[in-house]
């Protein structure tokens, strides 16, 4: 009979979390904050509101399409170097596009920002999973995605910026933090011990565990999985509307009830991503104790957060209050965050331990090409007329419906 795994948290689990939580704000903060600039940048470029759009959709196909090869980098090489050498990569790009001055250079910069990106979220969160094993994992995730939720919050800071100083300076600061946290990362991070199995209490360790690690065999092993697919299947659908939110709600604000572009981009990321922390912790806290008494608590936790937060893009679209409205963005904010705190562990419980990071990956190329299909679209619209609002309101009741897509998945069972 083979014996129980362990599921205890390794020397340095915290310590690494904290390291990686800076990264994760650094890097949601880069990649968030031209959408806050809307009215600077078109008032210097001239750009259609589709081109504005285009240059999150750019950023986003590419981080999607470039995803799954960064997860198997990550499951293949060392997490803690590519972790590294993302975030020196993308801070150079972001320094650089300070210098942009025209609508092609700001699309190269995106499509090599979202390139560098890409390696980091698979290779952050799996290295996580290696420290934290079971008993804390979805706290540990839960931890370090406030990071990501902060960046977005701060990302409004953008707007702010470049109605105070240009919005150059703001990429050109951001870029400059970037390389010198880099700079601490090359001494201070480190990869799991290799010698002992980063499994949890719901794992099973497949045959081969050891085996070199290859792409081809990585890919048949997730896609054969049809708890995998119904993963993927979610993310599509689900992950539409947060996209569509990062890369318009700003605007919307702004328009909607006609205040200031750094006022409007302060408001709709700060107050949907603050109250985003405190559903985040409360949610990795919830899933980890729902976990040990039953299976299926990290599917049961998100599925609930996911129901809870719809209500909220309803106030947002039908108030004529801006509190009322920033009330719904709080509400949507607080319960929507289960998904950072719950996506790596559950796909833990359903996929080879080897292709952890190849697995993430690919959900993140499934949703971003989608996601960014969903931005670039909501531009073109715009640009014929359509009310962003009911956009918005389709996208909250398709999101609901796919969480209940994850009632079909079949996690495995302790051993």
């Amino acid at each position: 009979m083979q014996k129980p795994l362990a599921t205890t948290t390794l020397p340095g689990a915290w310590l690494v979390v904290a390291l990686l939580w800076f990264v994760a704000c650094f890097n949601f903060m880069a990649r968030l904050m031209i959408t806050t600039m809307h009215g600077s940048i078109v008032g210097e470029i001239s750009m259609t509101e589709a081109q504005f759009g285009l240059l999150s959709s750019v950023f986003v196909w590419g981080y999607g399409f470039f995803s799954p090869w960064a997860g198997f980098m990550s499951d293949r090489f060392s997490r803690s170097r590519v972790i590294t050498i993302s975030l020196l990569a993308w801070s150079t790009v972001t320094f650089l596009t300070g210098y942009a001055r025209t609508f092609p250079e700001l699309l190269v910069m995106r499509a090599l920002m979202a390139l560098f990106e890409a390696a980091y979220m698979p290779a952050a969160l799996s290295l996580i999973s290696e420290y934290h094993r079971g008993a804390t994992r979805a706290l540990a995730t839960s931890v370090h995605m406030s990071g990501a939720v902060l960046g977005c919050a701060l990302a409004g800071l953008g707007g702010w910026l470049a109605e105070h100083h240009s919005w150059h300076f703001a990429f050109t600061m951001i870029g400059t933090v970037g390389l010198c946290y880099g700079l601490v990362l090359l001494f201070a991070l480190r990869d799991a011990p290799r010698e002992i199995e980063p499994l949890g209490a719901d794992e099973t360790p497949l045959p081969g565990h050891a085996a070199t690690v290859g792409f081809g065999r990585a890919m048949a092993s997730l896609l054969g999985h049809s708890s995998y697919r119904l993963v993927l299947l979610y993310v599509i659908l689900g992950g539409m509307l947060s996209l569509v939110l990062n890369g318009w709600m700003p605007t919307y604000v702004k328009e909607h009830f006609h205040i200031s572009q750094g006022a409007a981009g302060m408001a709709s990321t700060g107050f949907q991503n603050v109250s985003g922390l405190l559903g985040l912790f409360l949610a990795g806290a919830l899933a980890d104790r729902w976990r040990r008494s039953n299976v299926r608590g990290y599917i049961y936790i998100t599925v609930i957060g996911v129901i809870l937060a719809a209500p909220g893009i309803l106030l947002v679209v039908t108030s004529p209050s801006f509190a009322i409205a920033m009330g719904g963005l709080v509400m949507y904010g607080f319960f929507i965050e289960v998904n950072d705190a719950t996506q790596m562990p559950i796909l833990c419980q359903v996929v080879d331990p080897r292709y952890r990071a190849t697995a993430y990956g690919t959900m993140n190329f499934v949703q971003q090409i989608t996601g960014g299909l969903a931005i670039y679209g909501t531009g073109a619209l715009r640009d014929l007329k359509v009310d962003t609002g009911k956009v918005l309101i389709v996208g909250a009741l398709v999101q609901v419906c796919a969480a209940c897509l994850l009632l079909l998945l079949k996690p495995r069972r302790p051993v």
